[in-house]
């Protein structure tokens, strides 16, 4: 699943990313983004744009499709997760 802030990519807040999940059941980030985001890279005594990999728990996947409305893919991936009301 796709995650796009709707910036644009020279405000210093812009993101975009995807959640990944691996044949062997391991979630990953990948993305790119401003200086105010996980993606900042460092050039000379400043922060700028970049972009980067984060692997992630599956606590943190989920909680990053909650997050971003990933129903379809919490009901997907995540089914035994959910509890009926």
């Amino acid at each position: 699943m796709e995650s796009n802030n709707g910036l644009s990519d020279s405000d210093f807040d812009y993101c975009v990313e995807a959640l990944y999940k691996t044949k062997k059941g391991a979630y990953f980030l990948a993305g790119e983004g401003g200086a105010k985001t996980r993606y900042v890279q460092i050039c000379g005594n400043a922060g700028c744009e970049g972009h980067g990999i984060f692997v992630l728990t599956e606590a943190e996947a989920l909680s990053w499709l909650e997050d971003h409305n990933g129903t379809a893919e919490i009901v997907k991936y995540f089914k035994d997760n959910i509890e009926e009301a």
